[in-house]
């Protein structure tokens, strides 16, 4: 079967959506060839409390608003139908089966990375997919055997230092925080009165 599409997988829990996250996205689909970049909404990190996360259909609707009007890009609830906690090595395995024409690639920030040997079946992800990784600040050391990696690739995206967290709490503190995110975004979480 041939392969059509080169589609890379960035998960997070978008909670909200901001500037930093589409600008990693059009940066690695516009610097790579890679066809497209599925931002994949993850209901629940088995990392990160709960109780802090918007609805799942509402942080998917805002990663919509986001990037609708970008061919390249696109939002993916795969994940809404899986069991939980789930794990990354899970949803590729699914979406290898269910898009066999695909080539999927994962996106991680260069924290994850360091933390990439804490991962279910780390090695399974490291054997059959490609990682591209971009840059974070962040402390720490890369473990050794993932420096020079055949299937890990560091792309040089500008570093982008704006978290939901601080735009949770900007909300929360009745900053104007509308450059931080795209303008259907900000608008929506306006009339919705998230994070308030």
């Amino acid at each position: 079967m041939k392969i059509d599409k080169k589609t890379a997988l960035y998960f997070g829990t978008f909670n909200p959506i901001h500037i930093g996250h589409l600008a990693i996205a059009n940066y690695l689909v516009e610097h790579s060839d890679l066809d497209e970049l599925w931002m994949v909404v993850t209901p629940h990190n088995p990392l990160k409390k709960k109780n802090t996360l918007l609805d799942d259909y509402q942080r998917l609707h805002m990663v919509n608003l986001a990037v609708d009007d970008y061919d390249k890009i696109k939002a993916s609830n795969i994940e809404f139908g899986l069991p939980q906690p789930n794990y990354t090595v899970n949803t590729l395995a699914h979406l290898s089966e269910k898009y066999p024409d695909r080539k999927f690639v994962l996106i991680m920030g260069e924290d994850n990375l360091k933390n990439l040997h804490k991962w279910k079946n780390y090695e399974v992800l490291l054997e059959d997919y490609e990682i591209i990784v971009y840059p974070r600040v962040s402390t720490g050391e890369v473990r050794p055997e993932f420096q020079n990696h055949p299937k890990i690739t560091k792309i040089d995206a500008p570093i982008m230092e704006i978290s939901s967290t601080m735009i949770r709490k900007g909300i929360k503190d009745g900053k104007d925080l509308r450059y931080f995110m795209h303008q259907e975004v900000d608008r929506y979480i306006d009339e919705m009165h998230f994070y308030k």
